[in-house]
């Protein structure tokens, strides 16, 4: 049985603002995509995931980006990627 996650949401959000008005981290993602297992691994080591213009290298259990594309191109200056868990449906 696999309990690799198979589905990850990948959340963009600006590393540092001043005041988010009361909204969560999570709700001032500037870009969001749902990725899936591609079955392959990255140069990391780690399992791909791809969706929605976005490739990344994840560690499944900790969650950490090892590498990202996002429309292939590495991640701009001042923005942070955060996963959770994709909601099911």
């Amino acid at each position: 049985m696999n309990t690799v996650p198979q589905r990850f949401e990948i959340l963009l959000v600006p590393e540092h603002v001043e005041d988010r008005g009361g909204a969560s981290v999570e709700d001032t993602a500037v870009r969001s995509a749902v990725v899936e297992a591609t079955g392959r691994r990255g140069e990391s080591g780690y399992p791909i995931y791809e969706g929605h213009g976005m490739r990344a290298d994840l560690d499944p259990e900790t969650r950490t980006v090892e590498a990202l594309l996002v429309d292939g191109r590495e991640l701009d200056y001042g923005l942070t990627a955060l996963v959770r868990p994709a909601a099911r449906g």
